[in-house]
């Protein structure tokens, strides 16, 4: 029996909704390509590094982002990836390193053919996470999403990527940036520091763990001598090679083990890296990581755009644009995200028009 594009695409759609860990098995190699539209061709201006003819994965001068990529949130990352090369001066000089999960029902492969169909000139490598190495360390949080093994990929960086790679930019799948990218990569960590991440010091510390954290002092010592500041993991500046030097990936792993066992903690893998980096980051201006959008982890609520310009908008929280516009209950920003959707069967108009909204940036 034939079937017509549109008919499998319906197909896919539905089964990202219904059974997300399955999706991109459903389909033949020759049927993923029409998914998507291809993206328009970026390319480097007269300022850029050249490129040299060998392969870019060591190449230090040029940006180098990881993320995660997975079927359920594959729309996401494709939009994410358009926004940088979109807004990007050097959007050739960008080598993407993407993380995948070992699971039986997602395939790699497949996902390399999908990217490569929407951005055939992208630098990109797929690597396979283990999830075996967190099995036994996750523990259940306050939202079933935030328990993917997958979003502990990031603590493993340094383990899954090239030696030679140095210094790397984390972005969630449910970001966008309306910048350029390279301002980011150009910040500096100073002194030991690994990380840098808009940091917030005004947020309330206590409400990231829980009582028996507080009152054990083994625990709550470790923030002794520090401003006890929150930022988020969907964005980082990570510095790999002091990284590997501290063995920060088994520090992290400890407090996971201390979760399974004491129970200090109710959200996924921010508090660990509250607990080993929290007070001691490089603060990056709040521009690049206007997060929030998606509402809380429980409630799928709009917010507003913080106060000031913007460099990238992160959908952290329960809500995300490309679901909420399908349903055709979008909030205001999920209309920023739009532009960059490449998905060719959502379910909206991609011309409307949003008055008081600007970004400064660009």
């Amino acid at each position: 029996m034939f079937l017509s594009r549109s008919v499998l695409a319906f197909i896919f759609l539905s089964s990202l909704l219904l059974f997300p860990a399955n999706s991109i098995r459903l389909f033949k190699a020759e049927d993923e390509s029409d998914l998507f539209m291809e993206a328009p061709v970026y390319q480097n201006g007269p300022h850029c590094p050249v490129l040299g003819k060998d392969a870019l994965i060591c190449d230090s001068s040029i940006v180098h982002i990881a993320m995660t990529i997975d079927p359920e949130y594959l729309r996401g990352t494709i939009a994410a990836i358009h926004s940088v090369v979109k807004h990007g001066s050097c959007p050739q000089s960008v080598f993407f390193h993407f993380i995948a999960s070992d699971s039986s029902s997602v395939v790699p492969t497949q996902l390399t053919r999908i990217v490569k169909s929407v951005f055939p000139s992208l630098s990109f490598k797929v690597y396979v996470f283990q999830k075996k190495l967190v099995r036994d360390l996750v523990s259940s949080s306050i939202r079933q999403a935030l328990d993917n093994p997958l979003n502990y990929a990031r603590i493993y960086l340094a383990d899954l990527l090239e030696t030679c790679i140095q210094k790397v930019i984390y972005l969630d799948s449910d970001t966008i940036v309306v910048d350029d990218i390279q301002k980011l990569w150009n910040i500096n960590l100073t002194g030991s520091r690994t990380i840098g991440a808009p940091e917030y010091c005004n947020a309330n510390f206590d409400k990231y763990f829980t009582s028996d954290f507080w009152s054990n002092p083994r625990f709550s010592k470790v923030f002794e001598g520090k401003r006890a500041c929150y930022f988020n993991t969907g964005v980082m500046v990570m510095d790999l090679g002091r990284w590997r030097q501290g063995d920060y990936t088994r520090e992290i792993e400890k407090w996971m083990r201390v979760q399974k066992d004491k129970r200090i903690y109710e959200l996924g893998s921010l508090p660990p890296f509250l607990l080993v980096f929290g007070g001691d980051i490089e603060a990056i201006d709040h521009r690049w990581n206007q997060h929030g959008l998606g509402g809380d982890n429980l409630v799928n609520s709009c917010r507003t755009l913080h106060p000031g310009p913007v460099s990238l908008l992160h959908w952290s929280g329960k809500g995300k644009p490309w679901v909420r516009l399908d349903a055709k209950r979008p909030c205001s920003v999920d209309f920023l995200w739009a532009p960059l959707d490449l998905y060719k069967f959502h379910g909206y108009s991609r011309h409307r028009q949003l008055d008081g909204f600007r970004f400064d940036s660009l």
